[in-house]
This record gives structure tokens, sequence and C-alpha cells, in this order.
């Protein structure tokens, strides 16, 4: 057994990285004899103080996605054992996909103090071996067992389901169209969107679910079919997939973009379509609201597929590996 302390930083324990990235494995780790903890960061300095403090007394440290001034990663990188990064977006451009020498610099910066770096898809991994050469990609991955819900599915409508945040509602709203020209013909869909906020549409039926840890998983899982809609930049490139994973591991058919890693996770025709053009979006979801038995067995071979590749698990033993070669 182990018996070395791990600390994971992150912004919040709510956030999505903290929660799929760091708290995921704690169990995990605690059964291979690893001691996990977690600290948010704050510009408070008597915290910043105790997580210098926190840092010192841990064997490895694990920032979550965060960058750092100059002379705190300094000091943070003194103070700690074993420095990892672990990025599951792409932190060094800006939200809309355009460059920023600012994030870039920063991104640049922590990459190199880091003795790891942890990143989502390849895409991560290219930039960041760019100022590191130990890198080691760890896809997001997600327990599938919370998402095994009993969960009735409405009989007299179809259904779909986009799961995120008002700051990813600009994806969702680049899918409309295709879902107000389908509800014309189609007047039984509806949209159920958990997440912050609701959409309004004069042309299609919407649910707001209020986003909860607690509700997700029967959220999706008495939906029909799981739709991603995203546009491909240098932003949604670094994108991992998490939207996908969910919908598969709740047994549901998706319809996704291919941006980021969504075109290697849903296997086109087998665990559901890819689409990138209206045409296609309004095909896919057409098709999988006539035939009811493909969305069943699509949603089956998605969560097969979520229980071998991306499953907290599999994933850790690949996280373990790269522990140990710290020591």
């Amino acid at each position: 057994m182990n018996h070395k302390r791990i600390l994971f930083i992150s912004k919040g324990e709510n956030a999505p990285s903290t929660r799929y990235r760091g708290l995921a494995y704690f169990n995990a780790l605690s059964s291979d004899g690893w001691e996990p903890e977690h600290i948010t960061v704050r510009d408070n300095p008597l915290l910043r103080l105790k997580l210098l403090t926190r840092s010192n007394r841990a064997d490895a440290v694990v920032i979550l996605r965060k960058t750092f001034s100059a002379p705190y990663l300094r000091m943070l990188s003194l103070c700690s054992k074993r420095l990892i990064f672990d990025l599951d977006d792409a932190i060094f451009c800006r939200s809309n996909g355009a460059i920023s020498r600012t994030r870039w610099t920063r991104f640049a910066r922590v990459a190199g103090r880091c003795g790891q770096i942890w990143a989502g898809n390849e895409y991560l991994a290219a930039a960041s071996r760019q100022f590191n050469r130990s890198v080691t990609i760890l896809p997001t991955s997600l327990g599938p067992g919370k998402y095994w819900t009993e969960a009735e599915k409405p009989a007299k409508h179809i259904d779909l389901v986009w799961i995120g945040s008002r700051s990813t509602r600009k994806y969702l709203e680049t899918g409309l169209p295709a879902l107000e020209n389908l509800a014309e013909s189609m007047p039984h869909i509806r949209l159920k969107i958990v997440a912050d906020f609701d959409l309004k549409t004069e042309r299609l039926s919407t649910i707001a679910v209020p986003w909860s840890e607690e509700n997700e998983a029967f959220a999706l899982s008495s939906a029909h079919i799981g739709i991603a809609p995203m546009p491909d930049n240098p932003w949604t490139r670094g994108k991992c997939g998490l939207k996908v994973l969910q919908y598969m591991a709740a047994g549901l058919p998706v319809v996704s973009s291919t941006a980021g890693v969504n075109g290697e996770i849903v296997e086109h025709g087998i665990t559901g379509f890819l689409a990138d053009n209206a045409e296609t979006w309004q095909k896919a979801i057409e098709e999988l609201i006539n035939e009811s038995d493909l969305r069943r067995v699509m949603g089956e071979a998605g969560r097969k597929r979520v229980i071998k590749e991306y499953s907290v698990d599999v994933t850790y033993s690949k996280m373990a590996r790269a522990l140990d070669s710290l020591f």
C-alpha cells in the first residue's frame, strides 16, 4: 500500500472538472492506499497560504484546469514534491476559439513547471507536449452505475435531452433550427434542457429541468435521445465529451456534432449518429424518432462502450501508472 497523500486543487467542488477528473477517483485512490484531498482555490491571501501549506504536506499535487501568476506558481512548485497539471479544456484560447496570448502564456507557464501533465484528449496533449514531454492522455470518465436508473419514458412524446450550463447555451442554440423544423411535422417531440436556464421557442415545446447532481441521471434516463450540437473551433476541439458519455451511460442513442472527441466517442450508426449540418441533424433525429428498436439497440451499445472504455475503473488504471512513474 502507498500510504501517500495526493492533493487536488481546483476552482470548486461543483465544477465538472473537479467532479469527473478529481473527486470521482477518490474511492479508487483510497483503495490503493492513497489519502486523497481536495482544496478550492480562492484569491484570499490566507487561503492561498493554506494551499501552499497543504501542498507541502502532500506527496503529489494535481492542479485541475487552473493557471496561476508566475510568482505564485513558483511558490507552489517549490512547496510541492510532485506537481501534476490536469486539463480537460483548451484553456490556452478564448471560449469563442480566438487566440489569447495571455492565456497561452499562463498555460505554457504551468505546463512547463509541472512534472507531469494529464490531458483529456490528444488535441490537449499535443498542445501540452510543446512545453512538457511527460504527458498522459486520461479521457474524462464516469461511473456508469450512477446512470442505470429505472426511469419511465413518456409514451405520448419523444423527449430529446441536452445537458449543460449557461456557458454552453450557445451550442444548444445552434441546433435549434433543425429541431424546430422537425417539430412542424412531428409536434410530439419535446426538448428537455437539464441546465441552469430555460430556452423558450415558439416552434418547439421545451422542458426546463434545473441541474443537480442528484437529479441528472433520472433526467437523462427518462428521455429518448441525447443531443450534442457544437461548432468546430480551437476551443471546442479541447472538449472531452462528457455530455455524450452521460447520454450513453444512461442508455440513450446520441446525435452529436463531430467537434472535440465527440466524433471518436460516438460510433456513427452504432451508438448514435454524427451530424454537422441542419439536414443531417434532422435526418438522424427523425430516424431515431421513428424507430424505437434502433433507439434501444444504439442505447445498449453506447452503455457497453462507456463501461469498456470510459469508466472510472478503466481510466484509473492509467492514472495509477502515471502516478507510479513519479516515484
